[in-house]
């Protein structure tokens, strides 16, 4: 009886101790951030010294680096997160990788000019008082980022962009009106909730049921794989390589389509000359297994995750300071224009900022995205990975304002939806082949028993407040952006 009482009280001890460092964890990371924000704080005062509304532009800056820590938080998470969740990298490998291509992307290719009025949202000509579209940026980048904190506590994945493009909308509406607003602009955008995890999700269910029917499926697995192995590894080059020239270096260079395709052909070429001999000395002597077939995609994997990091930070920077960099400019120039350019300190503020929310709160997601929703390994991750390079450079071809993370998390359903499908497909005819006529009994046991299973191949419950989280995502920040810039307008007029 003692030693029963004994036990209890030790696991109790246990209990409180676990809780107790979880908590200290919890709490130093978000004294990490606070430092983070206090140096950014005193970056902008020394890099605005004499300039008008310098508080204003402080305050701008404090927000912006707000805005990025969340984007580092949640956004990157679609790059690295299958990665990890296939174990092809370990989370502290992921985070290294995520850190290092975000930060370059951002600082090599995040570019000197870029729209402050995301998405050509609203009319910054509608907006003529300078302290009424400093205080609407302010609104609209606070909104985005208490809307991405939001959904990083709720551990569903939502789109940094649509978060920008929302707070940027209300502010403007609560500024000037409703028609300040470009709404054609915001049809395509709404469009793209649908259009771009769709678009993800099928191209992630059509390789990886390439890959099987090819490969998986065939008596000689290890046959299928040195076949075409090569031909899927110098696909994702070719792809990347025209994905990093179009998006990730756009700041940079702009290319006409012609040259994109030709650079990216050339580099499918090459990366298959090169692979195809590797691949097959690779294969020799392995085992007939999937497990064999799965470890070729490893290396090509980590490589993905690197590059759409790369690019990611090049792209999604201009997100936590495109309104700080309309600020600044404002302050300035004493007048509003469509476009301003980005200070150095301004972009060390996103770049910095960035790595400092995925290194502190970033694994969260990361387990969210590459495990949580489905059962990841090394090739569904590299289906997803391709298919979120690929749905981009399309979109991005049509015209369409897609999002990089509808794109990737979309992929990722298509993933373990297409499982769940092959898998009842395959279950049913093996079924058939073997009970002929089985008995109602055994018929409903089997039906249920095949329900149960096949539900946790993708989580409902993530599918629902991930898909929830996009819907609401525009008019939640927007409100949120309305609101604050009444409040900010009330306070300071």
């Amino acid at each position: 009886m003692y030693k029963e009482t004994l036990s209890k009280d030790l696991g109790k001890l246990a209990a409180v101790e676990h809780a107790t460092q979880a908590l200290s964890r919890r709490f130093s990371r978000i004294g990490w951030a606070l430092l983070f924000l206090a140096i950014t704080s005193n970056v902008a005062m020394i890099a605005t010294v004499g300039m008008d509304h310098q508080l204003f532009i402080v305050a701008a800056g404090v927000i912006g680096g707000y805005m990025a820590l969340n984007i580092g938080a949640n956004d990157v998470a679609n790059n690295v997160g299958p990665a990890v969740g296939s174990r092809a990298l370990p989370m502290i490998g992921a985070l290294i990788i995520a850190a290092v291509f975000e930060s370059l992307g951002a600082v090599v290719a995040g570019g000197d000019v870029v729209k402050t009025i995301s998405k050509g949202i609203v009319d910054p000509a509608q907006i003529s008082d300078p302290d009424i579209f400093i205080w609407a940026m302010m609104s609209a980048l606070l909104a985005a980022a208490l809307w991405v904190n939001l959904a990083t506590w709720l551990s569903a994945p939502v789109s940094t962009t649509h978060a920008v493009v929302g707070g940027v909308m209300g502010a403007g509406v609560a500024a000037a009106g409703f028609g300040v607003v470009d709404w054609s602009v915001m049809g395509a955008i709404a469009a793209s909730w649908v259009i771009s995890p769709v678009m993800g999700g099928i191209i992630a269910a059509a390789f990886l049921a390439f890959i099987k029917f090819n490969v998986i499926y065939r008596e000689d697995k290890i046959a299928g794989a040195k076949r075409w192995v090569p031909v899927l590894v110098a696909l994702m080059a070719g792809v990347f390589s025209a994905y990093l020239v179009m998006k990730g270096l756009k700041k940079l260079w702009k290319p006409g389509p012609e040259i994109v395709a030709a650079i990216g052909f050339g580099v499918y070429v090459v990366t298959y000359a090169v692979v195809r001999p590797l691949i097959r000395r690779k294969a020799e002597g392995m085992e007939n297994r999937n497990k064999s077939v799965r470890s070729l995609f490893t290396l090509p994997l980590i490589c993905a995750a690197a590059l759409l990091s790369f690019a990611h930070g090049a792209n999604d920077v201009a997100n936590a300071v495109g309104p700080l960099a309309a600020v600044v400019d404002t302050a300035a120039t004493g007048g509003t224009h469509g476009k301003a350019g980005i200070p150095s300190w301004v972009l060390f503020v996103g770049a910095a900022g960035i790595t400092m929310g995925l290194l502190l709160f970033g694994p969260k997601l990361i387990r969210t995205v590459g495990a949580e929703i489905t059962k990841m390994n090394p090739m569904r991750a590299y289906c997803v990975a391709l298919a979120a390079a690929i749905t981009v450079i399309v979109a991005s071809a049509l015209g369409l304002p897609v999002s990089s993370t509808h794109i990737a998390v979309g992929a990722v359903f298509g993933v373990g939806f297409f499982r769940e499908w092959i898998t009842g497909r395959k279950t049913h005819i093996n079924h058939g082949r073997h009970n002929r006529e089985p008995e109602p009994a055994q018929t409903a046991d089997s039906d249920a028993a095949e329900r149960t299973r096949r539900r946790r191949l993708v989580r409902r419950q993530h599918f629902m407040t991930i898909f929830a989280a996009w819907i609401v995502t525009v008019p939640c920040a927007a409100l949120l952006g309305a609101g604050l810039f009444l409040l900010f307008a009330w306070t300071f007029s």
